[in-house]
């Protein structure tokens, strides 16, 4: 800009205006600048809210567009499912249809067979009417002319019959005539050759002989292969095989006689005492079989359940002898058979090349006192006879009685007992040594062996056994046993076969409320003790002893009977 001389340089700016250039002064120069930032700014954010309301309208124009299209597809779906659904539909209606049409034709089919099967029988029915119509009418006609031809040749058929007859005696007779020369010649030949005669006397004599010879030979053979082979009829358990057996199962005989001596009291739970004084026995019997010795008879008694039986059959496998048990109530029944039977069992027992051990179970059954006892004809001849074969010690076999009434026993049986054996009830340590050992047979080995619906659960299985031991204060070892089978038998009747704590405390439970009701059933209120022993409750009397309890009914007659005609 222009300036005047003299004067300080002040910067000026023009504008314009209607009336020339005019000058803008700082301040307005400054307001004008700010003015355009402003509007400058301004028209930026109105050009971006105008790009971002294009970018929205995009976008939901693409929302809309994939809403379109999903749409659309859903509408296509829709379609082609009702399409195919009309389709199955139609499909269905033909089947149906060619169904219908299949059975209608079927059925006329049927009706047509029915009716040539009718045409057919018809047919041949009418067919049969005729042949039997024209049957008959031949039969008649046959029947008239034979009639008419046998009226008219009467005298020559009766003629006929009068010479066949004739001809017939002719021929018989003439035979008799014959046979009776022949045989009269030869009777004559015979009874005039006197070396015929006495060739023919011997023949017969010997013939004779023959056969009573074998009649006997073949009775005693037969006696001597029952005695050797055979088993009698009153021994029920025996280890001896016989030929029939043998054929039978090879192997198991074969594994039989290969088996090695056993320990005698390899299952068998007893008290130490007992266990010291049967090992003994065992000892001395196998030692005694080995030295070929007289063996010694034994009585072992006490309540049952107690191993008696057990042990026998444990003692002849350790002593490497054969065993046969018989039980005492299966000789009275017998009555005149009796002798005959036991005298077999004995001559069967000392055919035995290994040594025979014999026992008798329920022996008071047919051992009974003499003098006291009311027994019957033949059961004393039994005894007798037991008595007889029993009166010496033998090297062949081994007396072995088991009782729970020894003091029943004839003094004769008493007198041939050489050991006494007590089998008393088990105790605490017994117990728990018996639980233990059928816990682990009936109950660890089949969860264990996997073969079995069979499981167990988880506790402390030792600590449970000795708690059940102290539970079963009385019971037997045969109880305990079943008591076992029990938790087996509770296990396969669950619906997961596992076997709980509880449900082997329940059978627990049941199983000592069962010993009881046994025990007062037996001694009223009271119980056994460990000896087997009646133990009376408190303010109760004493129980009365099983001799005394029998003793009325030992004396009544077998042939009296009721005042109602029942037989006692």
């Amino acid at each position: 800009p222009p300036r005047s001389a003299g004067t300080a340089a002040v910067p000026v700016w023009t504008r314009p205006s209607s009336s020339g250039t005019a000058r803008w002064t700082c301040t307005e120069l400054r307001f004008y600048t700010v003015l355009r930032v402003c509007v400058c700014c301004v028209c930026q954010e109105y050009e971006a809210a105008v790009e971002q309301l294009k970018g929205d309208q995009i976008r939901i124009q693409a929302d809309e567009r994939r809403k379109t299209l999903n749409e659309e597809t859903k509408q296509h779906q829709s379609r082609a499912q009702y399409q195919d659904k009309l389709a199955r539909q139609r499909y269905e209606e033909q089947l149906r249809q060619q169904q219908l049409l299949n059975e209608e034709n079927l059925r006329k089919q049927e009706e047509s067979v029915q009716k040539q099967e009718a045409m057919r029988r018809a047919t041949v029915e009418h067919e049969m009417e005729l042949r039997h119509k024209n049957e008959m009418l031949r039969v008649e006609a046959e029947s008239k002319a034979r009639a008419r031809v046998e009226r008219e040749n009467a005298d020559i058929i009766r003629e006929q019959i009068r010479l066949k007859a004739a001809e017939h005696r002719q021929t018989v007779l003439e035979s008799i005539r014959t046979a009776g020369a022949v045989f009269g010649e030869g009777f004559r030949a015979f009874i005039s050759d006197w070396d015929k005669v006495t060739a023919t006397v011997a023949g017969l004599s010997l013939l004779a002989v023959g056969v009573y010879s074998a009649r006997n030979a073949t009775a005693v053979a037969g006696r001597y292969i029952e005695a050797r082979l055979g088993k009698p009829s009153l021994v029920r358990e025996t280890s001896r095989f016989t030929v029939v057996e043998a054929l039978k199962h090879p192997i198991k005989t074969a594994k039989r006689l290969k088996s090695k001596p056993q320990d005698a009291l390899e299952g068998v739970v007893l008290c130490p005492t007992l266990e010291e004084r049967v090992r003994d026995i065992a000892i001395a019997t196998r030692n005694t079989r080995q030295n070929r010795g007289l063996y010694r008879n034994i009585l072992m008694y006490g309540p049952p359940g107690t191993g008696k039986t057990l042990f026998a059959k444990k003692l002849a496998m350790h002593s490497g002898m054969d065993y046969a048990i018989m039980t005492g109530g299966d000789v009275a029944p017998m009555g005149r058979d009796g002798v005959t039977a036991m005298h077999k069992v004995f001559d069967w027992a000392g055919t035995s090349g290994r040594g025979l051990l014999l026992f008798v179970d329920e022996a008071d059954a047919f051992l009974r006192k003499r003098s006291s006892e009311r027994i019957s004809e033949d059961l004393r001849a039994t005894l007798n006879a037991f008595l007889y074969r029993t009166g010496e010690q033998s090297n062949k076999f081994m007396l072995v009685l088991a009782s729970n009434q020894p003091e029943q026993f004839d003094w004769a049986i008493n007198d041939r007992i050489d050991e006494i054996v007590n089998f008393m009830l088990p105790g605490l340590e017994e117990r728990e040594r018996l639980v233990r050992l059928y816990f682990d047979r009936y109950v660890l080995e089949p969860a264990t062996g996997g073969r079995q619906r069979l499981k167990l659960a988880q506790f402390d299985y030792g600590l449970k056994c000795s708690e059940i031991a102290k539970r079963v204060e009385g019971m037997s070892g045969r109880e305990i046993s079943k008591l076992a089978v029990a938790w087996q038998a509770a296990a396969y009747s669950s619906e997961d076969g596992v076997l709980t704590e509880a449900m082997i405390d329940a059978r627990v439970d049941d199983a000592v409320r069962q010993h009881r009701q046994k025990m007062d059933w037996l001694h009223g209120e009271g119980v056994l003790d460990n000896e087997g022993r009646p133990f009376p409750a408190k303010g109760s009397a004493p129980p009365l002893k099983a001799q005394e309890v029998l003793r009325p009914l030992q004396e009544v007659p077998s042939d009296r009977s009721k005042p109602d005609g029942t037989p006692v």
